[in-house]
């Protein structure tokens, strides 16, 4: 058995080009952005790492952590 989704014959499949490296989007921070945030699936992600995560809690209309 196979995890493989089950495909059309000529039916193409999306794969990204390469691998897609997402850094936290906080002015002035180079750290890796773990969190990734999205108002719904049809809105790319942005990225906020651990520190910056309140960032993107706050796009989703969330309560800032203290």
């Amino acid at each position: 058995m196979s995890d493989d989704p089950i495909r059309m014959p000529g039916e193409a499949v999306a794969a990204p080009a390469g691998i897609y490296e997402h850094w936290c989007e906080h002015p002035g921070c180079t750290k890796w952005g773990g969190w990734g945030y999205s108002i719904n699936k049809h809105t790319p992600p942005r990225w906020f790492c651990w520190e910056h995560r309140d960032d993107g809690e706050a796009l989703l209309g969330g309560i800032a952590r203290q």
